[in-house]
């Protein structure tokens, strides 16, 4: 087994989104012009990949949900730093998303969440220890 994740999203504008989350570290996977999807990756072993809406219902199998009412995931992504999910959470206000308040010491855990631009629910976290 290799561990690794896709997180399957859709997105209203590819482009756009793809340029978000590159915003943000992540690094996009080349794609043929005019393809319904993309593909970026974090670090090793997560990957993420964009669907234009028609093309998510088509695999998935079911409606994209209203993401102003319903939250279909939260994906909470591991950091080296604890000053590294502060840092990312702005550069994701600064690229367009949604910051959902300060970042939150749990003890075992700091962790601060945003919405992206689509408003799918993020979170950059970093564990003590």
């Amino acid at each position: 087994m290799t561990g690794a994740t896709f997180v399957n999203l859709p997105v209203r504008d590819l482009d756009a989104a793809v340029a978000f989350f590159a915003a943000l570290g992540f690094v996009p996977v080349p794609r043929p012009p005019g393809a319904p999807g993309a593909q970026l990756t974090f670090g090793a072993t997560t990957h993420l990949v964009l669907h234009l809406p028609a093309a998510f219902t088509a695999f998935a199998g079911v409606d994209v949900c209203d993401t102003a009412t319903a939250r279909e995931v939260i994906v909470g992504l591991a950091v080296d730093r604890r000053e590294q999910v502060d840092a990312l959470v702005e550069r994701a206000v600064d690229a367009g998303g949604s910051a959902l308040g300060p970042g939150q010491d749990l003890g075992y855990l700091y962790m601060r969440g945003f919405r992206d631009p689509d408003g799918h629910q993020w979170s950059f976290l970093h564990p003590a220890g």
